[in-house]
């Protein structure tokens, strides 16, 4: 269930044809016991609306989620690129030939960040992480050794600034991480099995509307597809662009 959240299409396709599935047989089912009283239809109807009901609160619960967690990339791409853009500025407070470094470590290291963003293969994933990891290193270590040199309130901010640099990455990374729980999945996917099942056998007839016990599986299908898409932080149509680190990148180059 976790690796299919990360594909919102096939969550689509595979939920779709679930729920149809299930529909279907639970109109078979009726068919088969066409003779019910007007009590057993009562039940049926408050199970049928409790079911919906709560179905609909966890999916709007599990679209709040996914907001909250799209918005906290997007916040974490910000505040990283002000990171990188201030210790860029504070590497003047350096020598000369430090401060060329770090700014030539830092032009790179702003680049693989927006490699981070815009990559959707996975098998690129540890080479970035690596790579990154590899270039922190680097620019500590030129910040330290700088200021081990010069043990300065000068040469302090600039240690607090790539300080700075390695945290905003490190709370990104946990940004893209936190996804909506799995127990959240599963249980929408139960609901939903249960909801389908219920409003299949609820229908009158085959031959009169059939097509609609189809509507309610699109419907779902269509719910769990967009909370799937904002909650795929790589795989979805819906992405955080890194739009200030590109204009970081740009006037660095500039």
């Amino acid at each position: 269930m976790e690796n299919l959240t990360h594909y919102p299409l096939l969550l689509f396709a595979v939920s779709f044809v679930a729920l149809s599935a299930v529909a279907v047989a639970g109109s078979w089912l009726r068919r088969r016991n066409p003779d019910t009283d007007h009590e057993h239809n009562e039940h049926l109807n408050v199970i049928l609306g409790a079911t919906l009901t709560l179905l609909g609160l966890i999916i709007g619960f599990s679209f709040s989620m996914a907001i909250n967690r799209y918005d906290q990339r997007k916040h974490f791409e910000e505040a990283e690129a002000n990171a990188i853009g201030t210790e860029m500025l504070r590497a003047d407070l350096l020598p000369s030939a430090s401060a060329a470094n770090v700014r030539k470590i830092l032009a790179e290291y702003t680049r693989l960040r927006i490699e981070f963003y815009l990559n959707k293969d996975d098998d690129q994933r540890n080479r970035i992480d690596e790579r990154t990891a590899q270039l922190q290193a680097d620019l500590w270590s030129a910040v330290r050794t700088s200021a081990s040199a010069q043990p300065t309130p000068v040469e302090a901010l600039a240690l607090a600034g790539m300080n700075d640099v390695i945290n905003s990455q490190g709370y990104t990374q946990a940004a893209f991480w936190n996804r909506i729980p799995i127990a959240a999945w599963y249980l929408m996917a139960v609901m939903a099995l249960c909801s389908n099942a219920l409003m299949g056998y609820r229908s009158r007839s085959a031959k009169s509307g059939a097509w609609l016990v189809f509507v309610l599986p699109l419907i779902f299908s269509f719910a769990f597809l967009l909370i799937a898409d904002i909650d795929a932080p790589r795989h979805g149509l819906i992405e955080v662009r890194p739009q200030n680190l590109e204009s970081l990148a740009k006037s660095i180059g500039g």
